[in-house]
């Protein structure tokens, strides 16, 4: 989620792979007396060499007498796994980008200090066991639905969906129409398909409990209890309904976004990073593009958010200091934020930050951030979490593909409720 948090989930793409050695070359020739840096970053379509090159420029710009030597993950989607090979044979980079299962990383990265922090919006979010081992730097929003203005009108919607009631008769005439009502996909990209399972939940259980996912690590709750399985019903009422198509579950991350872009259906539950210009505010869209928040039974108001996504830096760095130094300057540059906004739509949750002029969608979308912010209806992200308000490590992964399996009728609501309770038990 890039990353920051969203460059990382936006990114699962094919990219180019390289072995640990080609990966390893420095950026450029350290100068004499220079303390070096290693930085573990990925690389995308969007997030590419020279983006991050000129990121890390500027970063030690800032702080002269470090130089950064740059370490790629052979692929977007597969840096956690790559981490862990680094750390297994001691060769953990000092600094890194996009690590996703912080609770498991955590032991070996250094706890951020209040001072350290005092410029972020969200100084505590992404705390595991207290301790913020993740810059709290950017939010994604994950309960937006993108929808095609011309479809919508061709089936006689006249408006976005604002309770789930509305939003249901719209799947209705467009399926009626023989246009798909939702884009989904899945494929070696499984996060792909649980946007509008993680859209449910804000409504119906982070909306009524924001503090589920506490709760359910304290055995208050659990996956099956009625709430909870009331709104994974709704999800997979809207594969049994024809609303999204269990054919779509073979598209990987990239070939859905096309999918949507091309016009082969109507609406599409994605994370805020698709109102990048590469993505939906792309100029050479050939479809008008709108946004509305995931609805609930009487209203749209809850937004799902998540803050963090930013630099780690590990417990063991050679030089502590001056990985901190860099970090803290990568993450708090101005040009360094605008950029990350205008490649993958991000919303830096630093102090005084007001982001570049964007498109349309970027605009809706940061505005109804702001919006629901103002209004206090914020609720977490399911399954978009990190730290002690994350599942618990390997249980994101089951998610995804119990999301698959309620799309694909291959397992019903009450079994794909009791494996996760059953996997939960067993991570615990």
């Amino acid at each position: 989620m890039h990353k920051t948090l969203a460059a990382g989930l936006a990114a699962l793409l094919a990219l180019t792979a390289c072995s640990v050695n080609e990966a390893a070359a420095p950026s450029s020739p350290a100068p004499a007396g220079a303390k070096e840096v290693t930085f573990l970053l990925f690389e995308s379509p969007n997030l590419n060499a020279a983006y991050w090159d000129a990121q890390i420029k500027r970063a030690t710009d800032a702080v002269p007498g470090i130089t950064v030597k740059k370490v790629v993950a052979p692929a977007a989607g597969s840096r956690d796994e790559f981490a862990k090979q680094l750390i297994a044979s001691g060769q953990f980079p000092d600094v890194h980008i996009g690590l996703q299962d912080i609770l498991g990383f955590a032991p070996n990265l250094y706890a951020w200090t209040p001072e350290d922090l005092k410029d972020f919006e969200c100084a505590t979010c992404g705390a595991t066991g207290g301790k913020v081992v993740q810059l709290p730097t950017n939010t994604q929003t994950h309960s937006n639905v993108y929808y095609n203005k011309g479809l919508f009108e061709k089936a006689g919607i006249t408006a976005p969906p604002k309770t789930y009631a509305e939003l249901l008769d719209a799947a209705a005439k467009l399926k009626a129409k023989g246009i798909t009502p939702f884009v989904t996909g899945g494929g070696p990209d499984a996060f792909a398909s649980t946007l509008a399972w993680t859209g449910v939940l804000t409504t119906d259980v982070y909306g009524k409990n924001p503090d589920w996912m506490r709760q359910r690590r304290e055995g208050k709750v659990t996956f099956s209890d009625p709430d909870f399985k009331a709104a994974t019903q709704k999800f997979a009422d809207l594969a049994a309904k024809g609303y999204i198509d269990k054919k779509d579950l073979s598209r990987d991350y990239g070939a859905t976004q096309t999918a949507f872009l091309e016009g082969k259906g109507a609406m599409y539950p994605m994370g805020s990073w698709f109102a990048s210009p590469g993505a939906g505010d792309n100029p050479e869209n050939k479809i008008e593009i709108g946004r509305f928040n995931w609805p609930g039974e009487a209203d749209s108001a809850k937004l799902a958010a998540f803050t963090g996504g930013g630099l780690t830096v590990s417990a063991a760095a050679k030089d502590l200091e001056s990985a901190k130094k860099f970090a803290l300057a990568f993450q708090l540059d101005k040009a360094n934020l605008d950029a990350s906004v205008k490649a993958d739509a991000l919303f830096p949750a630093i102090k005084g930050y007001t982001p570049p002029s964007m498109g349309p969608v970027f605009t809706e979308s940061y505005k109804a951030w702001s919006d629901a912010k103002t209004a206090g209806a914020i609720v977490p992200s399911f399954g978009w979490e990190a730290g002690d308000d994350a599942m618990l490590p390997g249980m994101k992964e089951k998610w995804w593909s119990s999301a698959q399996d309620l799309v694909s009728g291959k397992k019903n609501v009450d079994d794909v409720l009791s494996y996760l309770d059953d996997e939960w038990d067993k991570s615990s």
